[in-house]
């Protein structure tokens, strides 16, 4: 976190300026969450007793203010907060209020050649962009309720569109296709159009990664420097990937262990392989060797991980998996579980399938578990109590339980427990 050097307070990391207090608000949240210690206030005239944080949120209520009024009060608040190493302009999810007049604001202030990375995607929330159309649940944004709303209304549902009411600077889109190609394309065409407003498809949280990566990217190799134009998801991934984390020296990472085999834990395995770069390793039915499994996975193990597991190979389309077999997975699980967590330092430890959660926790000699909170329906999290990982952040869920996205959200879960335990925040 911040710390102050000869009375003077180190510039916060990140200010978000936030057009809505609900809204800025929920950004802040989700930068809490990654363990940046984050303070939110209403107003210019609280700004003072915010600074020493990581993060900065300062909502300036100016979603319904003429455009003229907001453009200035968000100049106000670009001044009020010096130095920070990204500054992110907080957006309604359906793009209402003078989007384009307050990016603009900001690109007038900070350093020459400074671009605005427009990702307003929240797939979360159902908000996704596909061929520059901002959509809410598969439906372009002029036909919802947004472009009936009262006081601003949304008349297109083209994000260009949109962002033209209110600045005349060059605009480019990257479409879908070049995200899907992966950081290296994305970082190609950032690197290569001279546009000041790049505006970004997006349809899932692994397309924010690639954005977010391919920024970073061309940040490292050309110098660009960026500013985040979102509705609150894509900022946290820019900041991580511009090293703007909770801290210099890595977290430790969780530790995964999926035994379940059926087609949804496969699907969700992928998406944080995908989203969370989770590092796996696969067993097969006749690999069963719990001492050769820990040194595969402790080979996995890297600076900048922050999941690392164990999953087992799903048969073949009409193969039948042997019983005796299946009846050992769980215990060799267990145990290559018990021996990475005895001889490396782990934050925390998910578990799908309730016969693995079973043996783990057994494998561990530990008495029970102290449930925190439900992450989502039927998938708790808490901490292991007694044995010698007392304390141990810990979540488990059915191997069926969820949409591809459920072993996600456990995850980062985890990893804002570890984050807030490394730096002694509430948990």
């Amino acid at each position: 976190m911040s710390t102050r050097i000869a009375g003077e307070a180190v510039a916060p990391k990140v200010l978000v300026v936030g057009d809505d207090l609900t809204g800025s608000n929920a950004t802040g949240a989700r930068f809490a969450r990654v363990g940046l210690r984050t303070i939110a206030v209403n107003g210019l005239d609280r700004v003072s007793c915010a600074l020493d944080a990581d993060v900065v949120v300062l909502n300036v209520s100016t979603r319904h203010r003429p455009p003229a009024e907001a453009r200035a009060i968000v100049a106000d608040a670009v001044k009020a907060v010096p130095g920070p190493a990204l500054l992110a302009k907080r957006v309604d999810t359906t793009l209402r209020g003078n989007v384009g007049a307050e990016v603009d604001a900001v690109l007038e202030l900070v350093a020459p050649g400074t671009r605005a990375l427009v990702v307003p995607a929240f797939p979360d929330a159902g908000r996704t962009t596909v061929g520059g159309l901002h959509l809410v649940d598969g439906v372009p944004l002029a036909e919802t309720s947004a472009a009936r709303d009262p006081l601003t209304p949304v008349e297109s549902s083209r994000v260009a569109t949109v962002l033209r009411r209110g600045t005349p600077r060059s605009i480019t889109e990257i479409p879908l296709d070049v995200i899907e190609s992966g950081v290296a394309a994305v970082a190609t065409r950032l690197a290569d159009s001279p546009a000041e407003l790049v505006i970004c498809d997006a349809t899932t949280n692994r397309h924010l990664g690639i954005v977010a990566d391919a920024a970073a990217r061309v940040t490292a190799g050309h110098g660009t420097r960026w500013i985040s134009v979102d509705s609150g998801p894509f900022a946290v991934r820019l900041a991580t990937a511009l090293g703007l984390g909770a801290g210099e020296r890595p977290d430790p990472p969780v530790l995964a262990v999926v035994g379940s085999i059926t087609e949804t834990t496969r699907d969700q395995v992928v998406e944080s392989e995908q989203v969370l770069g989770a590092r796996f390793v696969e067993v097969a039915l006749d690999g069963l060797d719990p001492r050769a499994i820990a040194d595969r996975v402790a080979g996995t193990l890297g600076d900048s991980v922050a999941v690392v597991g164990i999953r087992t190979s799903p048969p073949d389309p009409g193969q039948r998996v042997d019983a005796t077999l299946a009846a050992r997975i769980p215990g060799v699980l267990a145990e290559a579980a018990a021996l990475l967590l005895a001889e490396h330092r782990f934050g925390g430890l998910y578990a799908t399938g309730g016969d693995i959660a079973e043996a783990v926790t057994a494998a561990l000699a530990s008495d029970g578990f102290a449930i925190d909170t439900e992450v989502l329906p039927l998938a708790v999290a808490g901490r292991l109590v007694g044995g010698p990982h007392d304390g141990l952040p810990f979540a488990t869920k059915g191997g069926l339980i969820g949409d591809r996205t459920a072993a996600v959200a456990c995850l980062e879960h985890l990893t804002g427990v570890i984050a807030r335990r490394e730096r002694g925040m509430p948990q």
